[in-house]
C-alpha cells in the first residue's frame, strides 16, 4: 500500500524548502510593514471604543457568510450593500482615531515596566493598587461631598475610552485622596471636566464626556450627572459624581444613576465592580475599604 503519510511529509518539506529558497529581502520588508500596520490597528481598537464597532462589523460579515452558504439571496444582497457602503461609513466614524494613528506613524514607544513588590505576583499587585485607588476615591469624595465641591470621576473597565482621554491632560499618577481633591479644587486648571482612572492610576484630568440624550433625567440634575450618564451609556465605565449644589454622591453605571449614596455604599459598589469578592473576607474588606473620614 502507498505511504500517504510519507508523501504528505515530503510535499510539506518541499514546500518549506521552496519558500526558503525563494524568500527575498523585499518579502521581509513586506511582512514587517504589514505587521507594523496591524500593530497600530490593534492599538486603535484597544485604546478607543472602536472595539465595540468592530464586533458589529464581524456580525455583519458572519451574516453575509451565512446568507451565502444557505442561499438566502435577499439577505445576501442587503449585506452586500451594507459591506460596500459600510467602508465609507467606518472611515467617517473613525476619522479622529485614524488621524491620530497616522500622526504617530514613525514614532516608537517603549512599554512602561511595572515594578512589583517582592514576593508579589502581578495579579496581587494589581489588586492591591486597585484597593488603594478605591480608598483614595472614597476618602476624597467624603471630603468633597462635605465641602460641596463638584467632582466627576470615570473608572475605565473593559471598554477603552482613549478618545475621551485625548480631550484632557495626561497626569498618569498613582492615586491619592489629596491629588484627587486638588484636581477638583475650585478654579484649579483641571477642575472642569472628568478625571479618568485607568489601570488603578489617575490617568487624565479635564476630559470632556458625551452628554446623555435621555430626556427622562430629572431637571434638578446638572451637567455632571448628564455627562456621567452619557459615558455609562456608551461604555462599561463606572462613574462617580459629587454634586456641587447638594454634595450628594452618585454612581452611574450601565446607563443608570444611583443617587444620594453614602461613602460606605460607594466603597461597596466599587469593590464589587473592580475587586474579586472571593479572595477577601468581610473583615478584611471593612478594614481596607470602609475607612471613615474623621469629621
Amino acid at each position: 500500500m502507498p505511504d500517504f503519510t510519507g508523501d504528505v511529509w515530503i510535499n510539506i518539506q518541499g514546500m518549506v524548502a521552496g519558500a526558503i529558497n525563494t524568500f527575498r529581502v523585499r518579502d521581509a520588508l513586506d511582512i514587517a510593514i504589514v505587521a507594523f500596520l496591524i500593530y497600530h490597528l490593534i492599538l486603535l481598537v484597544r485604546e478607543t471604543r472602536a472595539g465595540q464597532l468592530i464586533k458589529g462589523v464581524l456580525v455583519i460579515l458572519l451574516l453575509y457568510l451565512a446568507a451565502s452558504v444557505l442561499e438566502l439571496y435577499t439577505l445576501r444582497t442587503i449585506m452586500e450593500y451594507v459591506i460596500r457602503y459600510g467602508v465609507i461609513v467606518l472611515l467617517i466614524l473613525f476619522q479622529p482615531e485614524l488621524r491620530k494613528v497616522l500622526e504617530q506613524v514613525g514614532r516608537t514607544s517603549l512599554s512602561n515596566l511595572t515594578v512589583f513588590a517582592p514576593n508579589m505576583s502581578a495579579s496581587e499587585y494589581e489588586r492591591s493598587q486597585m484597593i488603594k485607588t478605591i480608598n483614595a476615591i472614597c476618602d476624597s469624595c467624603a471630603v468633597l461631598s462635605k465641602e460641596k465641591i463638584g467632582a466627576l470621576i470615570v473608572m475605565e473597565k473593559e471598554t477603552k475610552i482613549g478618545d475621551i482621554i485625548s480631550t484632557g491632560t495626561i497626569i498618569d499618577s498613582q492615586a491619592s485622596a489629596d491629588l484627587i481633591k486638588n484636581v477638583f479644587f475650585p478654579n484649579s486648571p483641571l477642575h472642569d471636566g472628568a478625571l479618568v482612572i485607568r489601570n488603578s492610576r489617575l490617568y487624565a484630568a479635564g476630559c470632556f464626556l458625551p452628554l446623555s440624550d435621555n430626556y427622562e433625567i430629572s431637571r434638578s440634575l446638572g451637567t455632571r450627572h448628564r455627562a456621567a450618564l452619557g459615558i455609562s451609556e456608551v461604555s462599561d465605565a463606572v462613574v462617580v459624581v459629587v454634586s456641587e449644589e447638594t454634595g450628594n454622591i452618585t454612581v452611574a453605571k450601565n446607563g443608570k444613576l444611583n443617587i444620594g449614596i453614602t461613602v460606605n455604599t460607594l466603597s461597596t459598589i466599587l469593590y464589587n465592580e473592580f475587586i474579586s469578592s472571593e479572595k477577601e473576607s468581610s473583615s478584611e474588606r471593612k478594614k481596607k475599604l470602609f475607612r471613615r473620614v474623621k469629621k
